[in-house]
């Protein structure tokens, strides 16, 4: 068949929607044109497909069943306004931590290319995102994947993190809270965000408005660690402790 770029994305999304996955392979084949083809379309697809090991699937963000479509429109709506935000943030020569999460991909998808940024990650959704950005200077930190939140684990990325100076850190989490501060769902995720904001010279929460007052298992830092907080609703100072 031979389809036009927007009919091409309309063909990978059906296929991923209705079959969860599909090999690069496969529909490069199917669609008679060049697996790098493809790979572009899946960029041009505003974050809503990405590859993983030869494998075209939805954003992570948008994978759990239950025919949720506008609710899960709404919150990718929400976390990409975040990112907007943070990266107003971002200056001329900065070096940068990208944290993990659904969030954070869409920072790195919205990463200025004209500003010789080089940034530090450990997601692998981060990693393909700025690897796809040109004129970025990428540090990936390797280790152990782990799958079900997309980030690697291990001592020699801590080592390479903890070598780099970094201007500012853009940190995820899952919950946000006023006593007891914030906190991730994966314990492995810990060591590298609390390096991350020890190496950096300013950090910033980023995450959408649904993330306060909620707990999640592991906890990794206060919100006085914070300059600021990043919403979708813009920049604000973390609010006191309560009792503070």
């Amino acid at each position: 068949m031979t389809l036009g770029k927007q009919q091409r994305i309309a063909f990978l999304m059906e296929q991923v929607t209705r079959q969860g996955m599909i090999g690069l392979r496969e529909v490069s084949a199917r669609l008679g044109v060049s697996e790098m083809t493809v790979r572009r379309d899946v960029a041009a697809a505003d974050g809503r497909l990405s590859i993983l090991g030869g494998h075209i699937l939805p954003e992570r963000v948008a994978m759990p069943a239950g025919g949720q479509g506008p609710a899960q429109e709404d919150r990718r709506a929400v976390k990409i306004r975040a990112c907007e935000w943070a990266c107003s943030l971002i200056e001329p020569d900065d070096t940068l931590f990208v944290d993990c999460g659904s969030t954070l991909a869409h920072l790195a998808r919205r990463l200025p290319q004209d500003q010789r940024l080089t940034v530090v990650c450990y997601s692998l959704d981060v990693a393909e995102a700025v690897a796809r950005r040109p004129g970025i200077r990428m540090v990936l930190m390797g280790g152990l994947y782990h799958a079900d939140s997309g980030s690697f684990e291990g001592d020699s990325g801590l080592a390479t993190l903890r070598s780099v100076r970094l201007n500012k850190a853009f940190i995820s989490a899952g919950g946000i809270h006023p006593s007891r501060g914030v906190s991730c769902t994966n314990f492995h995720e810990v060591l590298a965000k609390r390096a991350a904001m020890e190496n950096a010279l300013v950090s910033y929460l980023v995450a959408d408005s649904s993330k306060f007052g909620r707990l999640t298992p592991a906890y990794f830092a206060d919100l006085r660690s914070f300059a600021a907080i990043v919403t979708e609703t813009g920049i604000a100072p973390p609010p006191r402790p309560e009792g503070g």
